[in-house]
């Protein structure tokens, strides 16, 4: 049984004319690596496992905001007129994190040893997924990277853009109930014990409403390891299935469209991911049908994604765009008329990258306006959650004073 994590193997052998090489390639195991350098025709005489020193400082991971300025430093690179190797070669020197260095250094060293740029980056789908390298094979089969290359930078840079709007826009809410879910533990943990203390020293009977957290504070206090336990394990769960269950991941992305504000967002989020990843493959000269393939994966929603492959086959079958967009009831009919005006002026592309600026000018519109929007709600829990227990402990408070009165 292969293991799922990449891996690096160090690699020596011979090419088809029986020029030494060697060189570092990224597969999930040794078989596999080797299968892979030979199909790209090399005869393999040594392969092992890059091993790494026990105590070597912790590498920072790579993340796709890297990705993306790396795409947009080798477009400019290479519109400088500097070699492909070279260029690779010198953003890696610049590169701060180690772990993007040590990525770069393999590209690299594949493509001194003949690979080219495409096959180079399909030995790392951690970091370049299938329509990354697909925009680049076409550049190189078309003689144009240097313009794919730019477009490519364009897409991922946009992407990234929208990502991070998505998180601002939910981060805000989760980081207030979070704290208040917090505060609230504290104050059923440590403040409550220490006023039903006191107000047992007056041996008057307590209001109900303080009744009632006195006793949840009994329950937590006493209860904490399976309060923590059912937290855990339904974390566990929740982890499990989204990671295991496609019918629950399907569940999970309906519900989450369906949400008021955050699943707006989330639409709209989507068919700007649809609209800029097909507007760039279609100016990439990518034929609909194999395009259309890409980018279901890249809408970031399962429930447009299977739209999207719907629309793919009726594509196939000789259905206009538009038609096959209109029966998944998920595109406003605005995207539709862009479409079909496109499709009748031979300007996709185009249309496409006009929808997917508006749709992310809109996402952006709403995460601003999104604290505003939330507020109240926000409000409400925390009165709810804090508000509620400082009036349950001062009740009693009151009605002694009231009735000393």
């Amino acid at each position: 049984m292969t293991s799922s994590k990449q891996l690096d193997f160090i690699w020596s052998g011979e090419d088809q004319n029986s020029k030494k090489l060697n060189g570092v390639i990224t597969a999930r195991s040794a078989l596999i690596a080797k299968a892979e350098l030979r199909r790209q025709g090399y005869r393999v005489t040594t392969i092992k496992e890059h091993s790494k020193p026990l105590f070597s400082p912790r590498t920072r991971s790579i993340t796709s905001g890297e990705i993306a300025t790396f795409s947009r430093q080798l477009a400019t690179l290479i519109s400088a007129g500097i070699p492909l190797v070279q260029a690779v070669g010198i953003i890696s020197n610049g590169h701060e994190n180690p772990g993007m260095q040590t990525l770069l250094s393999t590209i690299k060293a594949n493509l001194e040893n003949g690979d080219s740029l495409a096959n180079a980056l399909k030995n790392h789908p951690q970091h370049f997924d299938e329509l990354f390298c697909n925009l680049i094979a076409a550049g190189e089969q078309a003689g144009i990277l240097e313009t794919l290359l730019a477009k490519v930078a364009t897409y991922k840079e946009k992407t990234e853009s929208l990502k991070k709007k998505i998180k601002k826009a939910l981060t805000y809410p989760i980081a207030v109930i979070g704290v208040a879910f917090i505060v609230t533990t504290i104050l059923l943990l440590f403040v409550v014990p220490v006023f039903e203390d006191m107000f047992k020293s007056f041996g008057a009977e307590l209001p109900l409403f303080t009744q009632i957290v006195v006793s949840i504070s009994k329950w937590v206090a006493s209860d904490w390891w399976l309060i923590l336990g059912i937290i855990s394990i339904g974390i566990f769960c929740f982890c499990y299935f989204k990671k295991h269950s496609p019918p629950f991941n399907q569940f999970l992305d309906n519900l989450v469209l369906q949400l008021p504000i955050v699943g707006l967002i989330l639409n709209k989020s989507a068919i700007a991911r649809f609209s800029r990843t097909l507007s760039t493959m279609s100016a990439a000269g990518v034929p609909l049908v194999d395009a259309l393939q890409s980018v279901a994966g890249a809408c970031g929603n399962i429930i447009y994604k299977e739209a999207v492959l719907k629309m793919r086959e009726q594509v196939a079958t000789g259905q206009r765009l538009q038609y096959a967009m209109q029966q998944t009831k998920l595109f406003p009919n605005m995207v539709q008329q862009m479409i079909a005006v496109g499709e009748e002026s031979g300007s996709m592309d185009m249309m496409l990258a006009k929808v997917a600026d508006f749709y992310e000018e809109e996402v952006d519109n709403l995460v601003n306006n999104l604290s505003s929007l939330l507020e109240p709600i926000i409000m409400v829990i925390l009165g709810i959650l804090i508000g509620g227990l400082i009036i349950a402990m001062y009740l009693p408070i009151f009605k002694m004073g009231a009735a000393i009165g």
